[in-house]
């Protein structure tokens, strides 16, 4: 079901203060959304609040369950469906909605509710890292370095994906219809680079042609073989 959005209380501004001086530990929000949902713009209109910043990667995953009431997602990807249903299912909900930010693969908000994201965002933040991990470009390759700082981390999947900025869209059917909207950091071209146990150093280098910003994940595994924690993130705009 979609989520109506309540207002955005003291507005956007709240967003503009950093969790953190020391930026060591970017915290992941993912938003599912939608052109197709009525009540998506303001919660893309918050992640677009959040893309300019350091200390958090934003990442807008469009879903296409929606696609069928009038109006196709240009960025819709069934992929991101699956990614959400798979958060939904290790969270015990029967059921997927737009908008939904998770933070930091654990964390779930329905809409735009800018007080509760951050607060999230500062709970993660605050959290003592249990991996390491470095990103560098090496020509049209990412070269990916991560280490366990605690034993016992694992099961972990190694995570790229790469990201458009912004773009805009002039919706000329569906809920939306008459609207020109504006997307941040669009997800596309999400690839799981395999599986790690932690118990020694990661080393790889992946195919990342282009100039679109590179994200990797680290992320916890569970026991279902459905998403948990994100333990490690790194971008390379």
């Amino acid at each position: 079901m979609k989520t109506l959005l309540l207002p955005l209380l003291t507005g956007l501004s709240l967003l503009a203060a950093p969790v953190y001086a020391e930026l060591d530990r970017p915290v992941v929000v993912e938003l599912f959304t939608s052109q197709g949902c009525s009540s998506c713009p303001e919660a893309d209109a918050l992640l677009a609040e959040l893309a300019p910043r350091d200390d958090i990667i934003a990442l807008a995953l469009h879903v296409d369950y929606w696609d069928y009431i009038g109006w196709e997602d240009p960025f819709g990807d069934p992929a991101h469906a699956e990614r959400q249903r798979a958060y939904a299912a290790v969270g015990g909900r029967r059921s997927v909605y737009t908008p939904e930010l998770i933070v930091q693969g654990q964390t779930d908000i329905v809409g735009a509710k800018p007080m509760q994201l951050m607060e999230a965002v500062e709970e993660h933040a605050q959290v003592t890292p249990t991996v390491a991990l470095e990103i560098a470009r090496k020509g049209a390759s990412v070269q990916i370095e991560a280490e366990a700082l605690a034993k016992g981390t694992g099961p972990m999947v190694v995570h790229l994906l790469r990201y458009t900025p912004e773009k805009h869209t002039k919706v000329t059917r569906g809920e939306n219809a008459g609207h020109t909207m504006t997307h941040a950091n669009i997800v596309h071209g999400w690839t799981v680079l395999g599986d790690w146990d932690g118990t020694a150093p990661l080393s790889l280098r992946a195919d990342a042609p282009g100039d679109a910003p590179v994200v990797v994940l680290i992320q916890e595994q569970e026991a279902g073989g459905g998403p948990g924690a994100i333990m490690a993130a790194a971008r390379l705009r």
